[in-house]
Formats: structure tokens, sequence, C-alpha cells
């Protein structure tokens, strides 16, 4: 690890702690050249399998921004979208594996964004599941009738 002040390549670690949950690890380095002390964060990528057999590192921020599409419009502020990426990276990491793929991630989304606001989830699911009729629509608000609670 090079020091941020003086880039020396070398660095001593004086303290390690578990970050986020245990998902990350905080190290308190110091620099054996200039005496500087800085902190790193360590944490493991969690690679996303894409139908395109490409990878890539898994992104709360890609989560929020493609569901903040699906709420256009709807009353959902920017807390409850932090809480739902929040909650799919939690289930995605609760999988346990290094790589998991898109159909994963967007099976994740659906269940916490059909509690926050149904009208995005129907948004969200069409694409995703790539609805291609009315059909489609009227099967899903049927599941969503189905699953409401009585008085809803």
């Amino acid at each position: 690890m090079h020091c941020p002040f003086c880039r020396n390549p070398d660095s001593r670690v004086i303290d390690s702690r578990a970050a986020d949950d245990g998902a990350a690890i905080r190290r308190r380095r110091s620099c054996p050249e200039c005496g500087r002390r800085f902190t790193t964060q360590e944490a493991v990528l969690q690679m996303v399998a894409k139908r395109s057999g490409v990878t890539e590192p898994f992104s709360r921020e890609k989560i929020i921004a493609g569901v903040r599409r699906a709420c256009q419009g709807r009353p959902v502020d920017e807390d409850a979208l932090a809480q739902l990426g929040h909650q799919v990276e939690e289930a995605i990491r609760a999988t346990g594996g290094a790589e998991i793929g898109s159909h994963e991630i967007g099976l994740a989304i659906l269940g916490p964004l059909r509690e926050l606001d149904e009208v995005a989830y129907l948004r969200f699911a069409s694409v995703y599941r790539g609805f291609e009729s009315l059909e489609d629509f009227e099967k899903e608000i049927e599941s969503l009738r189905g699953a409401a609670p009585p008085g809803a």
C-alpha cells in the first residue's frame, strides 16, 4: 500500500477492525518513511455475471439508479431507495458466493420494491421479466391483488 503523503511503497499495519457489518476491514497504517498515519479499507468484491457473459463488480448505486427510474413520478424518497439498495446488497451478500447472476439480483430487487411501491414494482417487473402483452400485465396485477392484505 503506497503512502498517500510521500508515495512510499511500504507501510505498517497498526490496527485492523471489521467494518460494514463484517463485509470490509478497516486498517490503520503508518508510513516508515514520513511517519504519517492513514486509514485504508479492504472489501471483498462480489462479482455480477451478466447475460452477455461479462462480469463486473456489484454496485449498490447501480441498483438504486435502476429502481429510481422505475419510481419516477412516484412518492418514493431517496431514503427509501437507499434502504432498498441496502436490503438488496444484504440479500446478495447472504448468498455467500463470490459471483452472482444478474437474474438473481433482479429477483432480490422485486420483493422489496413490491413492498415499497406497487406501481414502481410493475414498471420494474415489466422490463425485468420482459412483458410483451397486456395479458402479462393483467396476470401480474392479479398476483398483486391476491397478495394484498384484506381491506387494502
